[in-house]
């Protein structure tokens, strides 16, 4: 019988303190997250500096909190996964310093893992017989890809954002309609009550690649239209504005995702980040999905956000591969989709 690998693994490349033991790639024996979003509400958006001592006074606790809930300990790891790029420098270094300490301590492999191919990752963990090759579209603050994953540790990038990301449209309209910090969820849950076709907000399209995106004209225009209402003295709907808003993205996200599936003859589409947990899009994916015979993949919200989970599956699959880092593993907050530092 084969032995179970377990993967101890540790997200901190934002503003989420976490820390999973994942067994076989699949099974998520324990995922605790230490999200400091209160704190940085108080800033409309993350602190960087905040967050890196946010990370150093908690990422012990929810190491030892996951190895708890998972009834294991160091010795039952086969090895200490740990996000090392893409994002904050501050962030990412108490991560890697973590994870390289528990290494050598404990004499185990260590495996560094890139945060989006995490999030690509995270869909393996409820669906159990998704395999690559698939087509992944990545929304979240900082990203919009289309990725081609033609097997567990190989990425192509066929569309990315030449601009702003779509959930950093999201947090931006969020502040400009007052909703406040984070504005993914705030705008998902007042654009229930608004009218998506009270406003028609503008669709980019980018020359020389059909499947690109730029979000920064829709930001702009809706910027623009509550500028003009506010001179106007017209009331300013929130909930028609974060519709409409909202609507704009989907529409793109949709378009361009199912597009590349179509033309690149590929049956099955998964959705990954932050703003994968949008019930809007969630529900538009699906339903342009089944109209198109495309076999639609998503994580639970929780595998949606920063977390360690994901990084232990990512950090499986690499193992398995026969990666490994040395002590000289450093945090890269550029790090590129299959690049390999």
């Amino acid at each position: 019988m084969n032995k179970d690998t377990y993967i101890l693994a540790i997200e901190s490349s934002c503003d989420e303190s976490a820390a999973a033991v994942v067994k076989n790639g699949r099974e998520v024996c324990s995922n605790v997250i230490f999200s400091q979003i209160e704190l940085h509400k108080l800033y409309g958006g993350v602190v960087p500096e905040i967050a890196s001592r946010k990370h150093i006074e908690k990422i012990n606790q929810v190491i030892v909190e996951a190895m708890s809930e998972a009834k294991c300990y160091l010795c039952d790891m086969d090895a200490i996964a740990v996000t090392y790029g893409p994002g904050l420098v501050g962030a990412l270094l108490v991560g890697v310093a973590e994870a390289k300490a528990i290494a050598y301590a404990a004499g185990k492999p260590l495996v560094g893992v890139h945060h989006i191919e995490g999030h690509i990752a995270a869909n393996y963990i409820e669906n159990l017989d998704l395999e690559p090759p698939f087509l992944c579209l990545v929304v979240s603050g900082g990203h919009t890809h289309l990725v081609k994953v033609l097997d567990y540790d190989k990425f192509e990038i066929i569309g990315r954002t030449r601009d702003d990301a779509a959930g950093e449209a999201f947090d931006k309209v969020a502040r400009a309609i007052g909703l406040g910090y984070p504005g993914g969820p705030k705008i998902d849950k007042i654009a229930k009550e608004g009218n998506k076709d009270a406003i028609v907000f503008p669709r980019a399209k980018v020359e020389g690649n059909p499947y690109d995106f730029s979000f920064s004209g829709l930001k702009s225009s809706v910027l623009n239209y509550l500028n003009q209402c506010e001179m106007k003295g017209i009331e300013i709907k929130r909930a028609d504005v974060a519709a409409s808003f909202q609507y704009a993205v989907i529409d793109v996200l949709i378009s361009h995702a199912l597009q590349a599936a179509k033309e690149l003859h590929i049956d099955k589409l998964a959705v990954a980040g932050g703003v994968a947990s949008n019930s809007s899009l969630r529900e538009g994916l699906q339903a342009a999905c089944n109209e198109c015979g495309i076999k639609f993949y998503y994580p639970s919200p929780v595998f949606c956000t920063d977390n360690a989970a994901m990084i232990g599956v990512a950090g499986y699959y690499a193992y398995r591969a026969g990666v490994r880092h040395g002590w000289d593993l450093n945090a890269v907050p550029n790090l590129k989709i299959g690049q390999r530092i």
